[in-house]
């Protein structure tokens, strides 16, 4: 199948104790990320009329930015 590369193969990037590939930010950063990805996607979809995306969006951003809070507690 053409597309998206099989993610089951070895890739040859270095593993983290976590399992995340090296280099990559982990939970932490991707729920940063995320809170600013989504919150972008979200104003985009408002402004196009896209409410139920829009809505939907915006509980992501707001479970993302309940991860970076609680995270930011340990």
């Amino acid at each position: 199948m053409s597309g998206r590369p099989d993610r089951n193969v070895d890739s040859g990037r270095r593993q983290s104790c976590a399992g995340e590939p090296a280099g990559d930010g982990g939970r932490d950063e991707a729920a940063h990320y995320l809170v600013e990805a989504v919150s972008d996607l979200g104003r985009i979809a408002r402004r196009h009329g896209l409410d139920t995306l829009g809505f939907l969006l915006y509980m992501a951003q707001m479970e993302s930015e309940e991860i970076v809070r609680l995270r930011g507690r340990t």
